[in-house]
């Protein structure tokens, strides 16, 4: 069921910059839509409204729509004409091919006084005899019925025929109705046949068909001798779904406002049943790949296919709708084709598996020393500190391959201010222990070349300044 909702609206509202509150035109046609709704209180400004080729079983919430002039709901399964006395600027009124079987509901339209056309063919009501001149005298305002100019003389004729057409058009009204009723019983109980052979129709687990699996108890009853047969010859699904579909079309019927509910929802479900793309998803071990053969339909230009092989799963996206599957094993999206037969219109995808696969792997942590405090007998602070510490994953050193650049450059730790830079300490004295225990200091000596050397550089720094 399709509902009129403010997104639709303002799709069909590009002429007016998309904007609902101000618009005076809408086509709302072939779009499924149900029930009339939201309009009168979104599009109040509305003067023209095309709703035809809809399954609108009823003319509901356009009493507010007090600017509007003409109203198309050609081709729908309306029954009554009712709740368009609001409708005050209304001129011309489309209910070509309804099922508008009472007549009298004409006169609903008497206060519409500006009705200047209005169009009834392909109703039941246009087979009453009288029907032309009841609807002539009923609404004076009317210029043209179906179509067809009203005269002067004819307006009189009929308005002097008046009750003598009234009295006949409701005869055959409640002869009309009484067949309504039955036809809409006939189809609730089609409806419920319908329903009951669906159920039936479902396999078992084994894909075949059976009729009573309670009578194969006895295998000499006539009953099993059929199941035999049937599963000795299974049809062919295919030819039965060709079968159904021949007996639904040529099974006559009439024309009502359920058999076109039922024909409009079989064609909805073949629609359904043909954007369903079959599939299969098999491991080729040989060359250690994983195909999938996406039923693309054979006519779609391959422009509108979008494919997208991730590790773990595959997406396509056929003109916008998504088919996605979960892979059962790691593939390399970056090494996966994607072919297209040219005689079937396949899709092809093939995904070389992934050399191994990636496994996340827990490290247990190994449990801390426990020191205890020698003075109080338990835990010292910074031990307690630590086991509060949740435990984390470590990563084994051996396996980095990161260059660690923290320690490339030593810090220099600043003395007094930001401008001075530290100088470095003296070498420390060296201690030496002699083999009787006692330590003694031994400063560095210099050689006696290292001190000519000093000395006879400064003599020449005091020979330059002199």
């Amino acid at each position: 069921m399709v509902y009129i909702t403010e997104d639709l609206i303002r799709r069909r509202a590009e002429h007016n910059e998309c904007e609902i509150f101000s618009l005076e035109e809408v086509s709302l046609h072939q779009q499924d839509i149900e029930r009339i709704e939201h309009l009168d209180r979104w599009c109040k400004e509305l003067r023209i409204l095309y709703l035809q080729n809809n399954l609108i079983p009823r003319i509901e919430n356009v009493g507010r729509l007090k600017k509007l002039e003409y109203l198309n709901l050609a081709l729908n399964n309306i029954e009554v004409i009712e709740n368009l006395e609001g409708c005050e600027s209304l001129q011309k009124l489309d209910l070509t091919v309804n099922f508008v079987g009472r007549l009298s509901s004409v006169e609903s339209l008497r206060h519409n006084i500006h009705l200047r056309e209005l169009f009834l063919v392909g109703n039941p009501c246009t087979q009453f005899e009288g029907y032309r001149q009841f609807v002539v005298a009923a609404l004076p305002q009317l210029k043209s019925l179906d179509g067809t100019e009203i005269s002067r003389s004819e307006r009189i004729r009929a308005s002097q025929g008046l009750e003598e057409a009234r009295r006949c058009v409701a005869e055959q009204e409640q002869e009309y109705l009484r067949r309504r009723a039955e036809e809409k019983e006939e189809a609730r109980r089609k409806e419920a046949g319908v329903e009951e052979e669906k159920k039936e129709r479902k396999p078992g687990f084994d894909g075949r068909w059976y009729t009573d699996i309670n009578n194969t108890a006895s295998p000499e009853s006539e009953n099993n001798k059929e199941n035999q047969e049937l599963n000795e010859n299974p049809k062919n699904p295919e030819e039965d779904e060709e079968q159904r579909e021949h007996e639904f079309w040529h099974t006559p019927c009439s024309f009502t406002p359920e058999s076109r509910l039922e024909a409009h929802r079989h064609l909805e479900e073949k629609r359904r049943a043909k954007e369903k793309l079959d599939f299969c998803l098999t491991e080729d071990e040989e060359n250690n790949t994983i195909i999938l053969d996406l039923e693309v339909y054979r006519h779609m230009d391959t422009s509108l296919i979008d494919v997208d092989v991730q590790p773990s799963y595959a997406r396509v996206s056929v003109k916008g709708k998504i088919f996605q599957v979960v892979l059962p094993a790691e593939v390399k999206p970056d090494s996966s084709t994607a072919q297209r037969s040219q005689t079937t219109g396949h899709l092809l995808l093939t995904m070389p598996r992934a050399e191994g696969e990636i496994k996340v792997t827990k490290t247990v942590p190994r449990p801390p020393r426990v020191r205890q405090n020698r003075r109080s007998g338990g835990l010292s602070e910074d031990d307690q500190r630590k086991n509060n510490v949740p435990e984390r994953l470590e990563v084994d050193p051996s396996k980095r391959t990161a260059v660690d650049l923290a320690n490339i450059v030593p810090r220099q730790i600043a003395k007094e201010g930001p401008m001075e830079t530290s100088t470095p300490d003296p070498p420390a004295a060296e201690d030496h222990f002699s083999e009787g225990g006692t330590s003694q200091l031994f400063c560095k000596e210099m050689s006696k070349s290292e001190r000519s050397q000093q000395i006879h550089g400064v003599g020449n720094v005091q020979r330059i300044s002199e």
